[in-house]
């Protein structure tokens, strides 16, 4: 049996990995590429990917059509004691567990018992963590994550900053961590587009707490996500790989501006595996895991001018006779916008958002349950706008909608595809090569099982090979 690390490195397929080799030789990927354990990992999820199905089956050992998870914000008691995730099936056998960010992962366990560490994902509806000393991070995290959900929201929150400074040694922001943030702040001032940075900086803040739980911890199984690469995949793909579209409608000027960001992202991915790497050199009872539960490629796209979105709720919902009351916003990842409404006003909102209308098409929703409504606005590039509700038009001005300028004119170059990685370091392990075979997503979670000592659940898929 060894502890487990496992860095989810969110939608990172082997060309990216390959590309940042090259680019960097002297990073510690590169270095260390001949030595790791690697496999091609693939998602069996039917139908459409996103991280909200490809996660849980990693986490869970059963695909998309059995574990039935789509969306933030659905009623998960049903299938976390179906299907539970990897963290509560070890907990329960009294594995001590370290969780930070991982999908899904909110609201923290009632039974506390062999949590080390748990904090969940940026989509929580609250900031409750164990311990509570990281709660005040969280609560900013989840702010800034809220903020800068697709155009980055340069304002800068000393108030939060200003209460964190007093826990900055407790919960381990690093003062080099903060130079480079400040240091960056600087820069943003002399190269606005450089703001979209900010995202990557919340990943490498986040990551300094996470670091410091583990270490003082040191718990059997630890988790922590971060999605820094992925959402800079999905904007500058095409700015690194343009060679990749029969019919490129991204000039130059946005080539060379956006050109680096790929590579940004993964730096500050290399410097906090050179890190976890470092820790299990020292601590050789751990081994460390690389993955992501599917990939991206590159996609036809065109600059991005505008999107459509709901920028103030209650305008929105009064257009549907229900009141500010009536209704809470959920967390949720834009183009979606997820809302809990009233048990008196969910049946006529429903029926109303079905005839919802924007330039003579219906508006695509989904009914989470327990009166949750998950909407899809994000229509890009729009000239003109016409609204109806059952028929009768909808005066935009009054409609609580706004159709959003995108300052970085990025639209999604790269999008998902059902091959990832799977790279497992130790620092006992000699020359390995590539995997000829892929390994599905939802083999992970028996493997993980089997090298704590603990049965593979029947519904679970079985390891086909010996990873661990």
């Amino acid at each position: 049996m060894h502890k487990i690390i496992l860095f989810e490195l969110n939608e990172v397929p082997l060309k990216i990995l390959d590309y940042y080799r090259k680019m960097r030789p002297n990073s510690w990927i590169a270095t260390n590429y001949a030595q790791l354990q690697k496999h091609q990992s693939y998602s069996e999820n039917p139908g459409h990917l996103s991280p909200w199905n490809t996660w849980p089956t990693l986490h869970r050992g059963v695909t998309s059509d059995k574990h039935y998870i789509s969306d933030f914000n659905q009623d998960m008691s049903r299938v976390d004691q179906e299907f539970p995730p990897i963290w509560k099936v070890l907990a329960e056998n009294n594995v001590t567990v370290g969780m930070f960010g991982s999908l899904h992962s909110y609201p923290i366990p009632e039974k506390r018992e062999n949590y080390s560490f748990y904090v969940p994902d940026v989509f929580a509806s609250g900031c409750e963590c164990i311990p509570e000393k990281v709660e005040l991070f969280q609560d900013i995290n989840l702010k800034l994550s809220r903020k800068s959900a697709r155009n980055v929201d340069n304002s800068i929150p000393y108030g939060d900053a200003l209460k964190l400074l007093g826990k900055i040694n407790s919960i381990g922001l690093k003062p080099n961590t903060l130079m480079a943030v400040g240091g960056h702040l600087i820069k943003e001032r002399i190269k606005p587009e450089r703001t979209v940075r900010r995202r990557t900086y919340q990943s490498v803040l986040s990551f300094d707490v996470f670091f410091k739980l583990l270490k003082k911890n040191k718990p059997d199984f630890v988790t922590y996500f971060t999605n820094h690469v992925a959402s800079s995949q999905h904007r500058y793909w095409a700015a690194v790989f343009p060679n990749e579209y029969e019919e490129l409608k991204f000039d130059q000027e946005w080539i060379s501006t956006y050109n680096n960001e790929i590579l940004f992202t993964m730096d500050e991915s290399d410097k906090m595996l050179r890190k976890l790497a470092s820790f299990v050199d020292k601590n050789p009872e751990y081994k460390l895991i690389l993955s992501s539960s599917m990939g991206q490629n590159a996609v036809e796209s065109e600059p991005l001018e505008t999107q459509l979105y709901i920028t103030d709720h209650a305008k929105f919902f009064q257009n549907f006779g229900v009141g500010s009351d009536d209704f809470e916003v959920l967390p949720s990842m834009l183009p979606q916008f997820n809302y809990s409404v009233s048990a008196q006003k969910a049946a006529d909102f429903k029926r109303k958002i079905e005839s919802f209308t924007i330039n003579g098409s219906s508006l695509e929703f989904r009914d989470l349950g327990s009166n949750r409504f998950s909407l899809d606005f994000g229509h890009q590039n729009l000239k003109t706008i016409e609204l109806q509700i059952e028929g009768n038009p909808v005066v935009f001005d009054q409609s609580g909608l706004q159709n959003v300028e995108i300052e970085d004119k990025s639209n999604a170059t790269a999008y998902h595809i059902p091959e990832g990685h799977l790279f497992i370091y130790h620092p006992s392990f000699k020359v390995s090569d590539l995997s000829e075979s892929l390994i599905p997503t939802c083999e992970i979670f028996p493997t993980l099982l089997q090298n704590f000592g603990l049965k593979v659940p029947d519904y679970a898929a079985s390891a086909s090979k010996n990873l661990l």
